[in-house]
């Protein structure tokens, strides 16, 4: 019972936040929880790179300037070599970043798990 009232609770601060808030919070708990992204990089219309089992996409931050967003994006995956969605053996998690401007890219929920 006591579970039923705090979620109920919890649901109505929610609705009473603005969009950008409950963004935020959604954010919060799927950093928390995870989120098995796939990230496709396109050379015009043809596939060229995809990332899975990624947890998040970051804006890269200007350090010395300011809180200003820098145009590319970052974050961790596996580099799916045979794009089958799956961790195969000798595919390794790394780091990669795309341009705002350059990069043709979807970034979507893992529709294979």
């Amino acid at each position: 019972m006591s579970r039923m009232v705090i979620l109920m609770l919890g649901a109505l601060l929610v609705a009473g936040c603005t969009q950008e808030t409950q963004n935020r919070i959604g954010r919060v708990m799927q950093n928390y929880t995870g989120v098995d992204g796939v990230l496709d990089v396109y050379a015009g219309d043809k596939l060229v790179k995809r990332f899975i089992n990624i947890d998040k996409i970051s804006t890269a931050y200007a350090t010395s300037t300011g809180d200003q967003p820098r145009p590319y994006r970052f974050g961790y995956g596996v580099l799916d070599e045979n794009q089958n969605y799956k961790k195969d053996p000798g595919e390794k998690r790394m780091y990669f970043e795309f341009s705002d401007y350059s990069t043709n890219y979807i970034f979507y929920e893992n529709p294979r798990d």
